[in-house]
C-alpha cells in the first residue's frame, strides 16, 4: 500500500489546560450523600430471643460501599466509620462479624427510579449467551461434533431512565414477542402495574 492511500491521523493539541486540568481532577472527585432520616437501627421484632442491632439498610450501605470501593469488611467499617464522622452522624457502626453473618441473609432491595407519571415506555430486546465449559474444551481440543449451548437474554428497559425492569433467561429457540407476557408480569410484581 502506497503512502498516498494511507489516511492522514488527526492530532489534538490541548490548548485550554485550566479546564483540561480541572476536569481530570473532577474524576477523581467523590461525593456521598447520607439521609439523616435513614432507618440506621432496627426497629424491634417482638420476638423471643436476640434483637438486630442494625437494620438492612445499614447493612445493605456498609457492603455496597465494601463492594464499590473492593475492600474487606474491617476497612469498610472504616471508611463508614470515617464518612459517619464527616457527615455529623453519631451512629455506631456495626462490627466485622455482624456484617459477615449478615449479607448471608439480606435480601437486597434496589429500588428503580420512577420515569414520571405517564405510562412506561419499554423497550424489550433479547441477546445471546454462548455457554463455556468442559464442552467448548472438548470441542476446540477434538473438533466439533455437538452443537453449541447458547442461551438468550431477554430483557425489559425502561426507554427514560434506561434501568432494566425485568429480565428472563430462556433457550435459543424462543422470540421476544412470547416472552412479552413474562417481563410485563415482573413489573406489575415490583410496582402494581396493570398489563
Amino acid at each position: 500500500m502506497s503512502d498516498a492511500a494511507k489516511p492522514t491521523k488527526t492530532r489534538y493539541k490541548t490548548r485550554n489546560w485550566a479546564q483540561y486540568n480541572a476536569a481530570l481532577k473532577a474524576r477523581g472527585s467523590l461525593t456521598i450523600w447520607l439521609d439523616r432520616d435513614m432507618q440506621w437501627l432496627a426497629t424491634p421484632s417482638g420476638k423471643r430471643g436476640r434483637q438486630q442491632i442494625f437494620s438492612d439498610a445499614c447493612i445493605q450501605f456498609c457492603l455496597s460501599l465494601k463492594c464499590l470501593f473492593n475492600l474487606p469488611l474491617r476497612q469498610t467499617l472504616g471508611l463508614v466509620q470515617s464518612l459517619l464522622q464527616l457527615a455529623g452522624l453519631d451512629w455506631p457502626v456495626p462490627d466485622y462479624s455482624t456484617l459477615s453473618r449478615r449479607q448471608k441473609t439480606l435480601q437486597v432491595q434496589l429500588p428503580c427510579r420512577r420515569s414520571g407519571d405517564g405510562p412506561l415506555d419499554l423497550l424489550i430486546d433479547s441477546t445471546g449467551i454462548k455457554f463455556v465449559g468442559e464442552g467448548e474444551w472438548k470441542r476446540k481440543k477434538h473438533g466439533a461434533e455437538y452443537s453449541r449451548q447458547w442461551r438468550k437474554v431477554h430483557l425489559a428497559i425502561d426507554a427514560k431512565t434506561l434501568e432494566i425492569r425485568a429480565i428472563e433467561v430462556t433457550d435459543n429457540s424462543v422470540g421476544d414477542a412470547p416472552m412479552l407476557p413474562e417481563l410485563l408480569a415482573q413489573i406489575a410484581q415490583g410496582q402494581g402495574f396493570v398489563a
